[in-house]
């Protein structure tokens, strides 16, 4: 069974939850009134607007049923401290692959909504359910600690710096 749990900070949460307000009241009337507006172009097997339209509603009922999930589900905590070197979710954390010191990856705990709506912000996300972010969870910088890849192979990493995420 998965831990369906997502960690977020409360400015996150503050975030997701006004967001599906908004889906929910003058997204949805906007959308209606899109719909609304194409019907009255005429036939509708040919009406582009009419089909964007409903297109765009299904994809806006898709993002509220994904909010209202996640927002039942969250988990809300403080954001990591900036003197502290323990990994836990919210981190930007920086690894090195044991069978390559030189290959280091840099990656956030957590979840991609806590990076918000900002898409230039280009960093990985793992779970803290995923087998790396279970393996790291709790840990500090320079313990070196083993998980099992999907493939089946084991993996050992050395966690090199934690710190707290700016999106």
């Amino acid at each position: 069974m998965t831990d369906s749990t997502t960690w977020l900070t409360q400015e996150a949460f503050d975030r997701l939850t006004a967001e599906l307000q908004y889906l929910k009241t003058e997204g949805r009337t906007t959308v209606t009134a899109k719909i609304a507006q194409a019907r009255e172009e005429g036939d509708l097997s040919e009406n582009g607007g009419y089909h964007a339209a409903r297109e765009e509603q299904g994809q806006q009922e898709a993002r509220i049923r994904q909010l209202a999930a996640m927002l039942e589900n969250a988990q809300v905590g403080e954001a990591p401290s900036a003197d502290s070197d323990e990994v836990v979710p919210g981190a930007s954390v920086t690894i090195y692959y044991d069978d390559d010191p030189d290959d280091t990856d840099t990656f956030l705990l957590g979840s991609r909504e806590l990076v918000g709506v900002d898409d230039s912000v280009d960093i990985e996300v793992f779970s803290p359910q995923s087998p790396l972010g279970a393996a790291i969870l709790g840990r500090r910088v320079g313990e070196t600690v083993t998980y099992t890849a999907p493939t089946g192979k084991p993996i050992e990493v050395t966690i090199v710096e934690v710190q707290p995420f700016q999106a």
